[in-house]
């Protein structure tokens, strides 16, 4: 029997990449995400594979607990949870930031994946048998200018992905923390609103991660002996370092 993987935000980027690598290896996929459009375009990309849609915005409680809760009997049985969905939205600094944007980034960086990951622990606790990867960021261990709440929201995701892991103990239920570095894919888009020039200008120069680097490290994880935990992964590509304290000087 194939297994269930269930993927949120997988209309483009991480998503996507790694909705596309479980499809074509055979798992029964579910998919989510707030455009339908792209949600029908990809199971119409991939005719022979077995693949569930399910359109809502993460950060709609009600609809979440609905989704799962009325799922195909054929699909119940969910095996993987990804939590993918997730946005970062503008680079001003504290003072000039957008209380909206912040706002945004709360529901669904953190109340999405805890409305996700709340409805669909009970089938694998019951079952004593499940993976959850959540998608944090290097963000979240890192500070850079301008990222404050995005980056807030992402140490959110690794500090409860440590305690998820603690209060699953006996469960038989893993969890992974995703930390993805600097990577080429429709977030800078989202977070500038759609102003593709800009969006170009962050990767212009270099050889960043692409989806396909994240969904194939998410698929190798999750072939790991049931035995085997991976608490956190921080991946960042080769070009990208971390250059420690900066002092400023007068």
């Amino acid at each position: 029997m194939s297994k269930i993987v269930l993927i949120t935000g997988a209309t483009s980027g991480f998503g996507e990449a790694t909705a596309e690598r479980f499809a074509k290896e055979g798992y029964k996929v579910i998919i989510t995400g707030r455009r339908k459009e792209r949600l029908d375009a990809f199971k119409a990309r991939f005719p022979n594979a077995d693949i569930l849609t399910l359109c809502f915005d993460v950060s709609d409680r009600k609809a979440v607990f609905d989704a799962i809760n009325t799922l195909p009997e054929a699909y119940k049985s969910i095996d993987i949870l990804v939590n993918n969905a997730g946005l970062a939205l503008g680079l001003g600094r504290v003072p000039e930031a957008d209380l909206d944007e912040w706002d945004t980034m709360i529901d669904t960086n953190i109340k999405g994946l805890l409305y996700v990951t709340k409805a669909v622990l009970p089938i694998m606790v019951a079952r004593k048998s499940g993976y959850i990867f959540n998608l944090g960021s290097i963000a979240g261990n890192w500070p850079y200018e301008g990222g404050n709440v995005y980056g807030a929201t992402k140490a959110f995701v690794k500090q409860f992905s440590l305690n998820l892991r603690t209060d699953l103990r006996g469960t038989n239920i893993r969890v992974t923390n995703i930390e993805p570095g600097f990577a080429e894919t429709e977030f800078s888009d989202v977070r500038f609103k759609g102003d593709k020039e800009k969006a170009a200008q962050v990767y212009k120069g270099t050889k960043a991660l692409d989806k396909e680097d994240i969904a194939h490290t998410i698929f190798t994880l999750s072939q790991l002996p049931a035995h085997v935990d991976v608490t956190r992964i921080e991946i960042m590509p080769t070009m990208q370092t971390c250059n420690g304290l900066f002092v400023e000087r007068h």
